[in-house]
């Protein structure tokens, strides 16, 4: 008869709490949730043909989305999902939503995005930014040879 051993694997202080892997799934359940009801009409009911980047920004926004459901189940390893909505939203309201406002000039279509990006909040609240932090700034770098 044999017996089978197994070993806990080894603990890190990177390890996340569970009640952070559902604060995560709550911000992706938030963004795939949001951008389907928003996104995939437009996509799903498209006419012949769009402008350029009207077209680009839905598809991207869309596949975004699908991501964003991936997270439900992969909180951790869809993290770079989080930190590219972040980054994109915060650039966007820093280079051109805040000019626009502090010049007096935010037109509606302007005002109507600005308070969508502002959603990027809830994103900011449930990123783990110590578990950022240590993966991807203090921890080594993945080999190049």
């Amino acid at each position: 008869m044999s017996t089978l051993i197994t070993h806990p694997g080894p603990t890190t202080t990177t390890d996340l709490p569970l009640y952070r892997l559902h604060l995560m799934r709550a911000g992706y359940l938030l963004m795939g949730v949001g951008l389907a009801v928003v996104k995939w009409p437009i996509l799903i009911s498209h006419g012949s043909s769009w402008p350029l980047f009207e077209g680009v920004v839905t598809c991207i926004l869309t596949a975004m989305s699908l991501l964003a459901f991936l997270g439900l189940r992969y909180p951790v390893r869809l993290l770079p999902l989080l930190l590219f909505e972040s980054a994109w939203k915060l650039i966007w309201l820093s280079v051109v939503a805040l000019p626009k406002a502090v010049a007096g000039d935010m037109d509606s279509a302007t005002q109507a995005i600005a308070v969508n990006c502002a959603v990027v909040l809830v994103i900011l609240a449930v990123t783990p930014w110590r578990y950022v932090w240590q993966q991807y700034v203090r921890a080594p770098g993945d080999r190049w040879r």
